[in-house]
């Protein structure tokens, strides 16, 4: 949203669309992508959201494989005890049909 100094910007999701609030960020942590929205310089919370849902930036994000990476990651770190041991069974299952295929192939 701005320029602070050489090393610092402040930075603004808005929260309420991705849950980021505004706050001061070191330059070396910022992760950037291809996607910008057209906003003045210090824009309120308000105005930025208006210029995202405006370019569709959010949509474009959640495309990315890079977006579907961190909601995967997410998902993950939500499952309880039950869901890991029901995804272990899937996975040992999955790998057991693909190791029959393959060797029936063979043959």
């Amino acid at each position: 949203v701005d320029i602070v100094d050489q090393k610092r910007v402040v930075v603004d999701g808005p929260e309420k669309v991705t849950g980021v609030q505004r706050h001061m960020m070191p330059v070396k942590r910022l992760s950037l992508t291809d996607f910008k929205a057209n906003i003045t310089r210090g824009a309120r919370e308000k105005t930025l959201r208006l210029a995202l849902e405006k370019d569709e930036v959010m949509k474009k994000w959640s495309a990315t494989s890079w977006a579907k990476k961190v909601a995967a990651k997410e998902t993950r770190a939500k499952m309880t005890d039950f869901e890991r041991f029901k995804l272990m069974v899937a996975r040992k299952k999955r790998s057991g049909e693909v190791k029959k295929s393959l060797k029936t192939k063979k043959k």
